[in-house]
């Protein structure tokens, strides 16, 4: 017998172990796969978001008066979660905030590029690693589909 992926184990365990019909399964299955759909493509939004932003703040660090910004994404996340981990992310927009525990310059200007930087590493690392869950979770589809 071929080697299953994860996905298609699963499913073998859920028809064993349910007792579920067919479209039953679908509907089943499907939903928790869209819900792990919709979690990374919020997470790659709110990642191009953040990306923007911090460029923008790399490019005004040298404009006076220019205060950095950051998002809030991940407590607007946990807000639209409710209880059964379920979330309508479609409506889920990241929002800029003014950062203010930061040293501001005698120019008004408070953008630190080593801060920047950092934050764009971090961020470009989490984009990276919702890339390759994305990535992995198409191989778990297509392997499923294709057990024989």
């Amino acid at each position: 017998m071929a080697k299953l992926g994860g996905l298609a184990r699963i499913l073998l365990i859920v028809v064993e172990s349910t007792g579920f019909c067919a479209p039953e399964l679908e509907r089943h299955v499907m939903s928790k796969v869209s819900n792990i759909f919709d979690f990374l493509e919020a997470g790659l939004r709110a990642e191009a978001f953040r990306q923007k932003t911090i460029a923008s703040n790399i490019a005004n660090s040298e404009t006076p008066g220019y205060r950095s910004l950051g998002i809030n994404f991940k407590e607007l996340l946990n807000d639209a979660m409710d209880d059964s981990g379920k979330a309508d992310l479609s409506n889920v927009e990241p929002e800029t905030y003014q950062m203010d525990a930061t040293q501001v310059k005698s120019n008004g200007n408070d953008v630190n590029l080593e801060v920047e930087v950092g934050r764009m590493v971090k961020n470009t690392l989490r984009h990276s690693a919702y890339v390759k869950l994305l990535n992995k979770k198409y191989k778990q589809i297509d392997a499923a589909i294709n057990v024989r």
